[in-house]
């Protein structure tokens, strides 16, 4: 049995998925592309368009998370996306939960931001700095299309993912945990507005500055045997097969990128997460909505292993290995 390195266990899940459905063929005559084209070179069938914002949709997620259990000693927002600049979106979820003087903060690691949410959580948890952790992700991926990148705009969509995480003592928690970054890929997938180097204010920057930009097939090229080293070395170091993985919930990044994990990576398509053909990727939101969606679909039971792995913009890759 692999060794725990912080105990865990999570008692609470949520999710939020906006009321309203875009499906690819109404997509199609925003980007100029048939819905054929959109369903083969995404798979992405339909996605969700929110009309509240990401802390508001958040909330909606955190609170079926809680429960009635006892309010967050920490909350963390893991998004890949601010509601504004300044105050930090973590803020503002407290608001709209009616909390007050709860810590909290956001970790930005775009698509990753949840691994590296539960890894942060975990460590509190470790140190009994904390004892009741609320991680939320919550995105509005379409806000931020660009109508002129057809593979890209039909990607997007929107969704808000939650879990209450507690110490505990019991043989549960966090196994493993790993991240790399290659800054080599740092122009394949940006926003490049909004900060310093293209403000607002600035007279050359353009409006597609201000969405969001992707190089698909060259993130898919760089990213592909990254992970699968990844995947290699977490399973070696831990001294642990494929097969001693329960379910793989990967993010949920494109069609191609899930289907990948089979393919390539010797996963069984049974044990592969896989919820973007009507969800779309909600950028940091996909891999917890998936993780939550598995829940509540009970794809998985206490003690089986669950393997979280994805890409994010930078090119950065991580994954994190627990026992639930």
């Amino acid at each position: 049995m692999p060794k725990i390195i912080s105990s865990f266990k999570i008692t609470g899940y949520g999710s939020y998925l906006p009321d309203k459905i875009q499906t690819s063929f109404e997509l199609s005559e925003l980007i100029g592309k048939s819905e054929n084209w959109i369903n083969k070179y995404t798979g992405v069938f339909e996605r969700r368009i929110s009309k509240i914002d990401v802390d508001k949709m958040g909330a909606i997620a955190a609170k079926e998370a809680i429960g009635d259990k006892p309010s967050p000693d920490l909350i963390i927002n893991a998004s890949g996306v601010p509601k504004q600049t300044l105050p930090d979106t973590s803020v503002f979820i407290q608001k709209e939960l009616g909390y007050t003087n709860i810590p909290s903060f956001s970790i930005h690691s775009t698509c990753l931001s949840f691994i590296v949410a539960l890894n942060v959580a975990a460590s509190f948890l470790e140190s009994n700095m904390y004892k009741k952790i609320l991680i939320v992700s919550s995105d509005r991926g379409t806000r931020g299309r660009n109508y002129n990148e057809p593979e890209s705009a039909a990607l997007l969509g929107d969704a808000a993912a939650a879990i209450y995480i507690e110490k505990s003592a019991e043989e549960s928690g966090l196994i493993s945990y790993n991240m790399s970054t290659y800054p080599d890929g740092s122009s394949l997938t940006e926003v490049r507005g909004g900060g310093t180097n293209l403000h607002p204010q600035d007279s050359n920057t353009k409006l597609e500055d201000n969405l969001f930009s992707m190089n698909g097939p060259l993130v898919y090229k760089m990213a592909r045997k990254k992970v699968y080293n990844m995947i290699k070395d977490d399973l070696e170091n831990n001294e642990l097969s494929i097969n001693d993985i329960d379910l793989l919930i990967p993010h949920q990044a494109s069609k191609m990128a899930i289907k990948a994990y089979s393919k390539y990576g010797g996963f069984s398509e049974k044990k592969i997460i896989d919820i973007i053909s009507t969800t779309g990727n909600c950028v940091a939101a996909s891999l917890p909505l998936a993780f939550v969606t598995a829940f509540k679909e009970n794809r998985f039971k206490k003690n089986e292993i669950i393997y979280f792995v994805g890409t994010g913009a930078g090119l950065s890759i991580a994954s994190a290995i627990i026992r639930i």
